[in-house]
């Protein structure tokens, strides 16, 4: 899939992705619509999600924190030559959570206050958490997410590189738990970190 560079900020990222996969029908059969849009501007990649849901809700506060049992998109990225792959994931008030990681539980580092602290959130629920709500809730959220916040690489711009990547939608601890994915995932039970269901992506 090719990725589009335009102008930034862009009104939207082109929502034309479908996250809706639902790899563990028979454990977790809610199946949220959600759809989400990716472009760049060289510098920052752009995110966009847009999320129909019955269940909705923002416990955690900060970032860093357990946001997948929340409300909760995600997208994870291996660029070329990367033994690894990052982690990119944010409840619906946008509280995030950036590891670099080798594995599930492999090699895993955290991202630094000051990376997380550059990523710009758009969150159309705002910003302060909530216990759950149940009903027809509807919610977008935007990431503007900075090359720079890739830490374990050194990337000046973002046009022309390769990369994997999948998009994920999840909520742990919702009263009806659901595992949605972009890319079909194959594992027995829920387990977002498989690099071998990620799709090749390249950067306009």
């Amino acid at each position: 899939m090719l990725i589009p560079r335009v102008s930034c900020p862009p009104d939207n990222a082109a929502i034309n992705i479908d996250v809706a996969c639902c790899n563990w029908p028979e454990q977790y059969p809610d199946r949220p619509v959600v759809k989400a849009g990716i472009c760049h501007c060289g510098d920052s990649i752009i995110l966009d999600f847009d999320v129909l849901e019955e269940y909705t809700a923002a416990i955690v506060d900060h970032d860093n924190g357990d946001v997948w049992t929340d409300s909760c998109v995600e997208f994870f990225i291996a660029f070329d030559g990367d033994d690894g792959y990052y982690n990119l994931e944010a409840n619906c008030i946008g509280r995030v959570l950036l590891t670099h990681r080798l594995g599930k539980t492999e090699g895993v580092e955290p991202a630094s206050v000051a990376v997380l602290s550059s990523i710009i959130r758009q969150p159309s629920l705002g910003t302060h958490p909530f216990e759950e709500k149940a009903g027809d809730n509807h919610w977008t959220l935007r990431l503007i997410v900075p090359a720079t916040v890739f830490f374990r690489h050194d990337i000046s711009s973002l046009s022309g590189l390769k990369a994997k990547c999948n998009f994920y939608k999840c909520g742990d601890n919702l009263s009806k738990p659901h595992f949605l994915s972009w890319r079909p995932v194959a594992t027995e039970t829920p387990d977002f970190h498989r690099p071998e269901s990620f799709a090749d992506i390249e950067f306009e």
